[in-house]
């Protein structure tokens, strides 16, 4: 009794020698191979032209292909069985002294062939399942490959001294780099932007030669010089013994995602009308001027500024004039902050403030306010319109008038309307017993 596993399978074979089809046919039963409802797996052809129409009719899973037809002889059969099954494999039949015809037919896509006369059904059998398997394996190699081709990250394959062997060609649309010019080379060669320091590399390289995935951001240049963000996992591969032989990147271009998290970040801070800090990132940025000139002992000046006559403007020239006005005010207040490390903020309506960071004396803070004032007492063009306006401000100093962040704005706040009170188009300090003398 036969050990074979019984396998269901089709099997076309285009053979015109009815005594070797007799032999497969046999060999094919001894193999344990059946179709579906026990029906003979081998479907026969005696010609090319017949196999042809019988394996467009039904695709077999296997086809037996002799090389010596009536109406076909040599590469040319397979060929000819490949365009009309491409998917399919195919084991050639040959005579004893085919070896180099075999061999040539293996080369023109057959996956492996059999001497007529010397194979028994256990070889025919295991010639047909390997065949099938090979088969598989190079469906599933080709679907790899298309998937690999055809996603839009960047897949670079390197040896383990991170020399390319592979990329896809969303590397190239990423970098600019066709592959033929990537091959050989080493990603750091052609990608570094000397963004990252030596440091950056070596906790990248500590990680992979460990065996294990390293992810990360780091700033790459094109081929063109431009540059570009890149979220960048590098995973190592190993052989069957652990040893780490090759090295898989997958490069996403994150610059997009960086430039629109930039733009939050930058609205979430920023006032859309006039673009300055608004009041959430200028209390951060004062609490830190403040932490700063507790620690070196320093001194600093918060002016709070509100436009006079600014209301008229909106109600006789209405909001977008007065809106313009506003980015141009701002404009101004900006030139008036002598160093980098100040800050003009609108907080809200006609409302600003300025933090001076560092100051001498109280009386640096009386000179910006003296800029500021007359600044904002020339007048402004906004379209056929020539419009004049002063400003109030009112000035609180740390440590003096307050230590923190609430405390000086709201010193400065009461000061500003001492201003107002005093006439307007002036400045006035805080006083805790909150007399109008200007100092």
């Amino acid at each position: 009794m036969s050990t074979a596993v019984q396998q269901r399978i089709s099997i076309l074979v285009i053979e015109d020698d009815p005594g070797d089809l007799g032999l497969i046919q046999a060999n094919v039963r001894l193999a344990g191979m059946r179709r579906l409802g026990d029906q003979d797996p081998v479907v026969w052809a005696p010609n090319l032209a017949l196999g042809v129409a019988a394996a467009a009719a039904r695709k077999p899973d296997v086809v037996l292909l002799d090389l010596s037809l009536p109406d076909s002889t040599g590469v040319a059969t397979v060929e000819a069985m490949r365009v009309v099954v491409p998917d399919v494999p195919i084991i050639v039949l040959t005579g004893q002294d085919d070896h180099q015809l075999a061999e040539a037919a293996l080369k023109a896509g057959a996956q492996d062939y059999l001497v007529k006369g010397q194979f028994e059904h256990d070889a025919l059998g295991r010639a047909i399942r390997h065949a099938l398997v090979r088969q598989r394996l190079e469906s599933r190699l080709r679907l790899f490959g298309a998937a690999l081709n055809s996603v839009a990250n960047g897949i670079v394959i390197t040896d383990i001294n991170a020399t390319i062997e592979w990329a896809n060609p969303a590397f190239t649309r990423m970098t600019g780099i066709p592959l033929a010019e990537a091959l050989g080379r080493k990603p750091n060669e052609l990608l570094n932007s000397g963004k990252q320091d030596a440091q950056f590399y070596q906790r990248m390289w500590e990680t992979i030669l460990a065996g294990r995935v390293w992810s990360g951001e780091l700033i790459n240049r094109r081929k063109d010089g431009t540059l570009y963000d890149e979220l960048l996992t590098i995973s190592p591969v190993t052989d069957v013994n652990g040893s780490i032989q090759h090295f898989v990147a997958v490069k996403q271009d994150i610059s997009e995602r960086k430039a629109t998290e930039e733009r939050v970040q930058h609205l979430a801070h920023h006032d859309q009308l006039t673009d300055l800090p608004n009041r959430v990132l200028f209390s951060d940025r004062l609490f830190q001027a403040i932490a700063q000139a507790r620690r070196d002992r320093g001194t600093l000046a918060l002016m709070f500024l509100d436009l006079d006559r600014f209301k008229p403007v909106n109600d006789s020239l209405g909001h977008d004039i007065g809106d313009l006005l506003l980015r141009e005010v701002a404009l101004r207040l900006q030139a008036c902050a002598p160093r980098s490390s100040d800050t003009v903020s609108r907080l809200g309506g006609d409302e600003f403030v300025i933090l001076l960071a560092q100051i001498d004396k109280a009386m640096d803070a009386v000179v910006v306010a003296g800029k500021v004032l007359a600044a904002l007492g020339r007048p402004f063009r906004i379209g056929p319109h020539q419009i004049e306006i002063s400003a109030s401000i009112g000035i609180a100093v740390y440590p003096q008038h307050g230590d923190d962040v609430h405390e000086l704005l709201k010193n400065a706040d009461t000061a500003m309307y001492h201003a107002k009170k005093a006439g307007r188009n002036c400045y006035r300090f805080f006083r805790e017993i909150n007399t109008e003398a200007a100092v």
